[in-house]
């Protein structure tokens, strides 16, 4: 179905007239007069035949790229299940939902705040709902009539989804037989005003049966929500944000310095993105959300590691300022310097709600440990790669301020380089490499534009970024890397840029596993990989002596032997030494999403595998000293390591497929 790009607010026939203001009994008695009025002119069925055969298109062919039924149903986006679309109007006084508390949030700075709703229901049922909606006049969104029936009575009364949701009996098993209840939502500074609607009859039959007073942040348009990249050079740091400020209403910029000292401006470049921007369903439809304002500074000149403050700001027509939270960073080390320098390496790693909602999916139930743990440990982290599968939005595009706010205390202190994953850009007939709907209609424009990364052309996710005495070579698997395409060409010159002299660790790091993999659905393909993924690239990976190649698409964790051409080239397990004869594999995919299964078969090359939850964490004592260390999540505790110890000369000595050319003469 073709969505128009803006709400079309003139030809929305229902309209919420509840206001922000304190009601009395007479005014909620005239609304809900009004309500039943107009809803006798509702057709009984208001439901859009077209978007309930796109969506079950969508399932179908998500089942029919993937890798098994279980895998697909695990990897449901939670707010899918909510058949939006045949929400039918049934208000009724027997029913009522009531935030507690004031509704003005964030009067003192917050930018999360937690709401109490009280619900009343004469009739109550262990289907009963509650979906957080944002902007709060949640029917103004527009759904085209497609059917007879809906261009006779109109279009369908909902057509976007909820932010979140949660069962009426959530923590409360009491609620079928007393018929009150309270839930708790912890909600985010999200550039809008919010209101709470009360369902009957389950996600999948929605009968709406009441509607809360609206609650709304201070300043919803403030700048929040920071997340720091590297930058082209070592000596750049950017800063991205979001805000609800566009540039005809306020410049947007950062003032950043040395801590303690003068502080400087550096000007921000302002983006953002439409629903026209989206490839298909749900992306351009129900989940379609507005992004906001998307602001990205470049902080030049850096000295080598020292601590620097900034703050975001937004000048106003007026010349005020909106200010933001103060930060802090500390700069990345001179290329080649020897200091102690400590990276964190993981993939998808999903988003997980604080206050229980979306629960019935368990869709991402290691997210927030993840979270928790790097964040304790923050003071002994220098950066961050998520190398694909961030939120898992797939196309609800308010999943992405929410994630951005899980992660902020981290990406608001140290640089958080990410990678393409398939729930960020695989689309059919989008340009993916992968057929597939993986992204829910996002074709990687959110990702793309909410995060920066050092790519030339960022949507095409590859790019090289230096820290200290590492080189990091990141690969898009949902484009083309074969021999002879372009990102293989640019994977080729980011090895062969590498100075192993200054910087003697050489990383490479993608989505999709293009090396080895015990994990179950490539064991019954018979691949153990992404087909042509070693063919095409291990003699690149040979012949710049690469260390270390990190992937994820696979939740769990394994460690392979330094390898190649399906060999283990070194028996050691827990110390590596001398030359550089083969890449060590390495599976990180358990940063949060729902876990995956290792197959029974016995792969000779794995040296280590673990079914759980955690991250990669590199420590570079020196030009010679590497120390590996895989964490759980749960605990941060250290279940595998090894280290590496050698001199420039291994680095440079002639291996298999690996050897400079030579000449006999003298």
């Amino acid at each position: 179905m073709s969505i128009k790009s803006e709400h079309l607010h003139t030809k929305s026939y229902l309209t919420l007239k509840t206001k922000r203001e304190k009601k009395g009994a007479k005014t909620m008695r005239n609304q809900l007069l009004l309500w039943f009025i107009l809803g006798a002119f509702v057709l009984t069925t208001l439901n859009s035949v077209h978007d309930v055969l796109a969506h079950e298109e969508y399932i179908r062919l998500r089942k029919q790229h993937g890798h098994g039924v279980d895998h697909i149903q695990q990897m449901e986006q939670p707010l899918s299940g909510i058949q939006i679309h045949k929400t039918v109007l049934a208000l009724t006084k027997s029913a009522s939902i009531h935030v507690a508390g004031p509704n003005l949030l964030g009067s003192k700075g917050e930018d999360v705040e937690w709401v109490t709703i009280n619900l009343r229901n004469a009739n109550p049922t262990n289907d009963d709902w509650v979906g957080v909606f944002s902007p709060a006049k949640f029917n103004e969104s527009y759904c085209p009539p497609v059917t007879i029936d809906e261009q006779k009575y109109g279009a369908p009364f909902l057509c976007t989804a909820p932010l979140k949701f949660k069962y009426a009996n959530y923590q409360n098993a009491n609620y079928t037989k007393t018929g009150r209840t309270s839930l708790k939502f912890r909600l985010i500074n999200q550039r809008g005003d919010f209101s709470f609607a009360f369902f009957s009859g389950g996600l999948e039959n929605p009968k709406l049966i009441g509607i809360s007073n609206f609650v709304g942040y201070a300043n919803p348009k403030a700048p929040l929500y920071p997340r720091l990249a590297l930058g082209k050079s070592w000596d750049i740091m950017t800063v991205t944000w979001t805000s609800g400020y566009n540039i005809d209403e306020a410049v947007p910029f950062v003032e950043w310095g040395w801590k303690g000292q003068e502080q400087k401006r550096s000007p921000a470049g302002t983006l953002t993105f439409h629903r026209n921007s989206m490839c298909g369903t749900p992306a351009r439809t129900v989940g379609w959300r507005d992004p906001g304002f998307i602001h990205t500074s470049f902080l030049k000149d850096l000295w080598p590691n020292m601590v620097y403050t900034y703050k975001l700001g937004h000048m106003l027509n007026n010349g005020s300022i909106v200010w933001s939270k103060k930060y802090s960073f500390k700069s990345p080390p001179f290329p080649g310097q020897e200091s102690l320098q400590r990276i964190v390496i993981f993939g998808d790693m999903g988003k997980q709600e604080r206050d229980g909602s979306n629960e019935y999916a368990n869709y991402q139930p290691g997210s927030l440990m993840t979270t928790d743990t790097l964040i304790k440990d923050l003071d002994n982290i220098d950066a961050v790669f998520l190398i694909g599968d961030l939120p898992y939005a797939n196309g609800y595009i308010s999943q992405w301020d929410q994630f951005t706010a899980q992660v902020e205390p981290i990406t608001s202190r140290v640089p958080f380089m990410i990678a393409s994953g398939n729930h960020e850009r695989t689309w059919e007939n989008s340009g993916s490499l992968y057929t597939g709907l993986d992204s829910g209609g996002e074709c990687g424009v959110p990702a793309e534009t909410l995060y920066y990364v050092p790519a030339e052309n960022r949507a095409k996710f590859w790019y090289a970024a230096d820290y200290g005495m590492f080189h990091f070579c990141i690969g898009d698997t949902e484009h083309d890397w074969r021999e002879g395409s372009e990102q293989y060409k640019f994977i080729e010159q980011c090895f062969a840029s590498a100075n192993r002299h200054k910087q003697p660790w050489l990383i490479f790091a993608a989505h999709r596993v293009l090396g080895y993999s015990s994990n179950d659905w490539y064991a019954k393909e018979g691949s153990f990989e992404e087909p042509m993924g070693r063919e095409h690239l291990q003699k690149l990976w040979q012949k710049y002596k690469v260390d270390m190649a990190f992937f994820g698409h696979v939740h769990n964790y394994e460690r392979v032997c330094p390898i190649y051409q399906n060999q283990c080239v070194n028996k050691e397990t827990s110390h590596y030494s001398g030359i550089v004869n083969g890449t060590i594999h390495v599976v990180v995919g358990g940063g949060g999403s729902h876990l995956n299964t290792f197959t029974t078969i016995n792969t000779t090359w794995s040296v280590f595998k673990d079914y759980d939850y955690g991250f990669v964490k590199l420590t570079a004592f020196n030009q010679s000293s590497l120390l590996f260390e895989y964490k759980k999540s749960r605990d941060g505790k250290v279940y595998d390591s090894f280290t590496i110890s050698r001199d420039y000369k291994d680095v440079l000595a002639c291996v298999h497929d690996g050897c400079e050319p030579t000449t006999l003469a003298s």
